[in-house]
């Protein structure tokens, strides 16, 4: 494997370790688990995420609910440090109409609000985590690092989580669809299942016993890249699929709002991996295109989605790293030319496109200038459809040097900017008014 990408994973595990790593040992990740577990790459997965058979008629319904210890966790004058933490499962609606089960976290933060009103939430849309079950973000709040010689899975957004907690915010995370659940396969980058995951997820925190949180609390979304794209998707289809969800702001970082340009962008770099991810999704969300992967996908790039289908982001930067799509088909085509050879996966990719439809609340559209894995010209595009639409955005170059590598130019604005991130949506929790820079977009790159 080349020195940069072992870097660039140690430099992510770091990220974990800054809030509480937990490493698990592979005698406490393996094994054949528990009456009711299952097991992936060598870690149990609790029975608490298979799906029951029937699930509740209403989206956000809570299904079950248990007590998440959390790696990091001080004693506290107002309770644990920095919140007590509850591991979720709620009712919500994928793409195709039908319900599913999807898990995450609630956390209540030990720390006083000190903005004007209830205490607010914010749902909290993670990057890119992998497709095996044990890469769920509610996982990694328990065990932030876990290598167990099978897998790597690094918990990077506890940083973010942690930092909202601090400020006596109220934070929900979402699992999506399929990614803990044991039911399905996750639908990486579908943009009806993120977006009526994060909804969803409001609704499941405010039903919630011992929340603090109520429909008087204002509500947030926070996220970046996989994270970015689900919370700009939301922000779209709050009016319509949860009008009940009032949104006080939006923050979208690095958001793939154009699956076709992700994908030309993606191919060959450090994380090639994520293209097994959106294809097993694809596949899973529409068995119709699934004469499509027949038609091209060899032995090879068969056995490659099967094995990406288990794994999380350490396992595909790991084996997969700058290999590119077109070893995964017969004739050597990538998967930028299949696309352009198939007017039915174009019609999908279309249908994925973020931007088409006006945010009724405020949004931040963060994007680094040098990122080259999930394009910066395309989120500055979400951008610009968006002022277009006459939506209130705030577009935040984020300017930092061009270091060679896809996946840190992509990574560094994730910490660079998050600092200012939270600040802006706390303000918005705050009620303090957004602005808007679209009047200053033609001129800015």
């Amino acid at each position: 494997m080349p020195a940069a990408p072992t870097r660039l994973l140690a430099a992510a595990v770091t990220v974990a370790a800054c809030v509480g790593a937990q490493a698990v040992p592979a005698a406490a990740a393996t094994g054949s688990g528990t009456s009711g577990d299952t097991v992936s790459r060598g870690v149990t997965i609790p029975a608490f995420y298979n799906p029951p058979a029937e699930l509740p008629g209403a989206n956000g319904a809570l299904i079950r609910s248990e007590g998440l210890p959390l790696a990091l966790s001080l004693p506290g004058l107002n309770g644990p440090l920095p919140g007590k933490a509850t591991r979720i499962m709620y009712r919500t609606t994928d793409s195709n109409g039908k319900p599913a089960a999807s898990t995450g976290a609630y956390i209540e933060p030990s720390a006083k609000w000190r903005g004007p009103g209830p205490r607010p939430l914010v749902a909290l849309a993670p990057g890119t985590q992998g497709q095996g079950d044990q890469c769920a973000a509610s996982m990694g709040l328990e065990h932030p690092i876990v290598f167990n010689g099978q897998t790597l899975v690094a918990g990077y957004e506890d940083l973010a989580i942690y930092r909202l907690l601090a400020k006596g915010v109220a934070v929900v995370v979402t699992d999506y669809i399929g990614l803990g659940t044991t039911d399905r396969l996750h639908t990486y980058v579908n943009r009806l299942d993120e977006a009526h995951a994060v909804l969803d997820a409001v609704r499941a925190a405010r039903a919630l016993k011992d929340a603090s949180v109520t429909t008087a609390s204002r509500v947030g979304l926070f996220g970046y890249s996989q994270g970015g794209g689900a919370t700009a998707a939301a922000a779209e289809l709050q009016p319509t699929y949860a009008p009940d969800v009032t949104l006080s702001g939006t923050y979208a970082g690095a958001p793939p709002a154009d699956l076709t340009a992700t994908t030309r962008a993606i191919d060959g770099t450090d994380l090639v991996g994520a293209l097994g991810w959106s294809l097993n999704g694809f596949l899973q969300s529409d068995p119709e295109l699934r004469a499509i992967a027949d038609k091209y996908l060899s032995d090879k790039g068969r056995a490659a989605l099967k094995d990406l289908s288990t794994a999380c982001v350490g396992d595909a930067i790991l084996g997969y790293s700058s290999k590119k799509s077109s070893t995964w088909t017969k004739d050597g085509k990538s998967l930028e030319d299949i696309i352009k050879a198939e007017p039915r996966l174009q019609e999908f990719l279309a249908q994925q496109r973020i931007g088409a439809i006006q945010p009724q609340s405020p949004v931040r559209v963060a994007t680094g200038v040098s990122d080259n894995l999930v394009p910066h010209a395309q989120a500055r595009q979400l951008a610009v459809d968006w002022c277009g639409r006459g939506a209130q955005v705030t577009y935040k170059p984020v300017r930092i040097p061009d270091v060679g590598r896809a996946l840190i130019n992509h990574f560094a604005p994730l910490l660079t900017d998050q600092g200012p991130a939270i600040n802006w949506l706390t303000d918005r929790l705050s009620g303090e008014p957004a602005g808007s820079t679209c009047a200053e977009l033609p001129s800015r790159k």
